[in-house]
């Protein structure tokens, strides 16, 4: 098990371009999890931690693809139809007793073993019965369905290497290989929690000058969907000694510590003196919108990472930086950037060069079928709706100016920056 450095997320002042943050916090830090091994029919969603290599061949055997007759392709008539008599039956599991009879033709059924002198598969449709033969037409190849031994997978060929978390076909894969259990690193642990005596509990009353607690469950549904393990420590009060008093526990078994807001300058701000006062907090002011100012810090082994206050900024700035901080640190190293999509805008946006912004957009087709981004009327980081309604992301880089309707622009759907 790794913990991150005292000196991990140590920045300068200056406005950091986005790609130039995310590429240092990339490079300084690793995995923290630790690693065990479990069951295959519990690894999915876990991630990989060691080579998974093959110790046989996929398929073990030739084998039929398909229901029909295997044939010696030398036995065909070239330039038109062929009649051999049946000689067996070969089903999966079942093995043909002997061996084959030279001009002989064998019913044989999908994902059984092609014996040692056959090479050719008719499908039982193609095919007509003549008595206690068969008529195979002509224009089949040789090798027509027919699966080759190792065709899939060969013996001592890695399948899977570490860093990826498992989705139904690499669990698959395994199975195929006969692998019983897996090597995967044991789950990221997050404790999240909300400070204010303004905040509120949904269920209960938010009297005036109060609110409901949005970001807490906004942002343990976006940890929870990759895969971290989530303690919910609830809602904190304006008080500095309970929240150092939580802080300070709940570092002692998680590895990662998120809240939002509260780490600002203001005399009701007491986290970042929490923070401050039991490990390290860093500003990392990233050129972004929405966002731009999130915290990076250290508390005893545990990861610290302060969200802006206001729903939208939190959880696009949770997609866009946390999220590629915390899989890393859950293991994730093979995890590939969110990719981006070329669409038209449907829009027209006031943008200045020097920052990277991020726009709420849906999806449609105009009258050429292309694909059309449509901007969320409202740009204000408060307005959740927006998210809601939203598909995706607009991404506008740094030199990008203005934005017209009809040019080109990079669209983010959610999907890349969840799974």
């Amino acid at each position: 098990m790794t913990v991150v450095r005292d000196d991990c997320f140590v920045t300068d002042e200056r406005m950091i371009p986005y790609a130039e943050g995310l590429g240092v916090l990339m490079a300084r830090i690793a995995p923290v999890v630790g690693r065990e091994t479990v069951a295959l029919g519990a690894a999915l969603g876990r991630v990989l931690c060691a080579d998974v290599v093959s110790g046989r061949d996929v398929p073990a055997f030739d084998n039929s693809a398909v229901d029909g007759y295997a044939v010696a392709y030398g036995d065909l008539t070239p330039n038109g139809q062929t009649r051999l008599e049946v000689a067996g039956r070969i089903a999966a599991g079942h093995p043909l007793d002997g061996a084959v009879q030279k001009g002989a033709a064998y019913r044989i059924f999908t994902g059984a073993p092609v014996p040692a002198g056959l090479d050719t598969v008719f499908m039982q449709e193609d095919v007509i019965q003549d008595g206690d033969g068969v008529i195979l037409p002509a224009g089949v190849r040789r090798g027509a369905n027919f699966r080759h031994l190792g065709e899939d997978v060969r013996r001592g060929e890695t399948v899977l290497a570490p860093g990826r978390r498992l989705r139904p076909q690499d669990v698959g894969l395994a199975a195929s290989l006969g692998c019983a259990e897996l090597p995967v690193y044991t789950r990221l642990k997050a404790a999240i929690f909300s400070t204010g005596d303004e905040v509120r509990e949904p269920g209960g009353d938010a009297p005036e000058g109060c609110l409901f607690d949005i970001n807490r469950y906004s942002v343990s549904g976006l940890l929870t969907e990759i895969g971290v393990a989530v303690t919910d420590l609830g809602i904190l009060p304006d008080d500095p000694d309970a929240i150092v008093q939580a802080l300070d526990r709940a570092s002692v078994d998680h590895d990662v510590i998120l809240t939002s807001g509260g780490v600002s300058v203001g005399d009701e701000d007491h986290v970042k003196g929490a923070v401050n006062r039991l490990g390290s907090l860093h500003f990392w002011r990233l050129a972004i919108k929405p966002g731009r100012p999130i915290a990076f810090g250290r508390i005893k082994n545990a990861t610290f990472i302060g969200l802006p206050g206001n729903p939208v900024a939190s959880m696009v700035t949770f997609m866009c930086v946390a999220r590629a901080v915390i899989l890393r640190l859950a293991g994730r190293v093979a995890e590939t950037p969110p990719r981006r999509f070329p669409v038209r805008a449907d829009f027209a946006y006031k943008k200045k060069t020097g920052r990277r912004e991020w726009l709420r957009a849906w999806l449609t087709v105009d009258g050429d079928g292309r694909l059309c981004a449509v901007k969320f009327p409202s740009e204000g980081s408060g307005v959740l709706t927006s998210m809601v309604k939203a598909e995706g992301l607009v991404e506008l880089e740094e030199d990008r100016g203005p934005v017209a309707h009809g040019d080109r622009v990079a669209f983010i759907p959610f999907s890349e920056v969840r799974l």
